[in-house]
């Protein structure tokens, strides 16, 4: 699944995240100030925040750009020399080229929350009469916000553009690779479905995941440092009182929360996911010899087969009733969270209407960068039973055994038919 397209997978990936680590690391403790060698110094404490899209042209921005192409560069040359593939122009370059995007899109999220506060700050100043102000001048506010999401909306559809091209060229090198040994692989059940469909939805839910994960992250450590400076406007949290760091830790809990109580209640699902595959493997089978034999697809052995597919169904439908209730419970409760956090604050005219609008947003991108696990989970189970199926594929080209489920299998078919 991965060494058709990444090269050494296991020390590639661990490579890559050491990499990137080390790379993140070395930015925020003097990688930042190097700028200030080639004139792109950072922005100082006291300057004015540059509020629109021209912060993404300004010195600190464009020495980030070369500074990332510069790790990338540095990565891609050693895997070049040390492993050479086939794909690692796509699995390296292009991939870092959507990792960027991606970055980028979550700056653009940043710059938008920092247009809000002075914006609506703006807005409360024209309601109670304290603020005057033009026409001119509140369009051009207005237009602000409307260059920053023209451009964040046009870096979305050239990355959903390279990513589709991305994904589809991970199917094409998992599809060779398992054709090339498809003499060892079609005896599997399912083999010709693993390979046309499983490749294709397991590719794809990788990239989903992956892609989220990393904005997740990146989105925590760019909201982050915005949170922390927003939260001098609060006084104290309901029912706990004052304590320090407060948004953060209310975050943070509440985000752990929800990632525990969605993870036990899921836990049954990725079984019967597997389970669903299989009965619906079997069904499907049967008919298709069906068409070529007369003696197959039978009216008693279909009800039995189809019968497996509706118990199946019918199970999955059941815990997914009390998976749903829970997940979609603090889902909508995390609505409002950031409200009742906010309460105490509020009703002790500590907040404006602009830093109002900054924190539910703030908090809101953090919350949901650490509700990876949770906003997931249904994608992770999916992509669990996918990567059970293909795990016979490597086991069979590794000379390992098959899984166990794939080795009961193979006993009842040799049972059912012995010749």
């Amino acid at each position: 699944m991965f060494v058709s397209f990444f090269p050494q997978p296991k020390l590639f990936f661990t490579s890559a995240a050491l990499w990137s680590l080390a790379a993140i690391l070395f930015w925020f403790f003097g990688g930042e100030q190097l700028g200030a060698l080639l004139g792109m110094p950072p922005a100082s404490p006291d300057a004015p925040a540059v509020i629109g899209i021209a912060v993404f042209i300004s010195k600190p921005f464009l020495w980030f750009y070369i500074y990332f192409a510069a790790c990338v560069a540095i990565f891609y040359a050693f895997w070049r020399w040390y492993a050479p593939h086939p794909w690692q122009d796509w699995s390296i370059l292009v991939a870092a080229t959507i990792l960027f995007m991606i970055y980028f899109n979550v700056q653009i999220s940043v710059a938008v929350n920092d247009w809000y506060g002075p914006f609506f700050d703006y807005i409360q100043g024209l309601i109670s009469k304290t603020v005057e102000s033009t026409n001119i001048e509140f369009y051009e506010r207005l237009a602000t916000f409307a260059w920053l999401a023209l451009v964040g909306m046009n870096v979305s559809v050239i990355n959903n553009f390279v990513v589709s091209h991305w994904v589809f060229r991970w199917r094409t090198a998992m599809n060779d690779y398992f054709m090339a040994n498809w003499s060892k692989l079609r005896h599997i059940e399912g083999a010709s479905q693993r390979i046309q469909e499983d490749t294709m939805r397991f590719s794809q839910i990788m990239e989903d995941l992956g892609s989220t994960f990393v904005q997740s992250i990146m989105t925590l450590i760019a909201f982050l440092p915005v949170m922390i400076q927003l939260q001098t406007h609060i006084s104290e949290l309901p029912v706990i009182g004052a304590i320090p760091q407060p948004l953060v830790l209310a975050a943070i809990a509440w985000c752990l929360f929800g990632t525990v109580a969605v993870m036990v209640a899921g836990l049954k699902l990725p079984g019967l996911q597997f389970r669903n595959q299989r009965v619906e493997a079997a069904y499907r089978k049967e008919l298709v010899y069906g068409e070529d034999h007369a003696d197959r697809a039978q009216p008693a052995t279909t009800a039995e087969l189809f019968a497996n597919v509706r118990r199946n169904y019918f199970r999955l439908y059941f815990h997914y009733i009390y998976f749903n209730v829970v997940r979609y419970t603090y889902l909508q409760a995390d609505n409002i969270f950031s409200f009742l956090v906010m309460g105490p604050s509020i009703v002790a005219h500590r907040i404006s209407l602009g830093v109002l609008n900054q924190i539910p947003n703030a908090f809101g991108k953090v919350t949901g960068s650490l509700q990876f696990l949770l906003t997931s989970w249904s994608t992770i189970v999916e992509l669990q039973s996918i990567h059970k199926r293909l795990r016979a594929f490597e086991a069979t080209l590794e000379g390992e055994p098959l899984p166990d489920i794939d080795q009961r299998y193979l006993a009842r078919q040799s049972a059912e038919d012995p010749a």
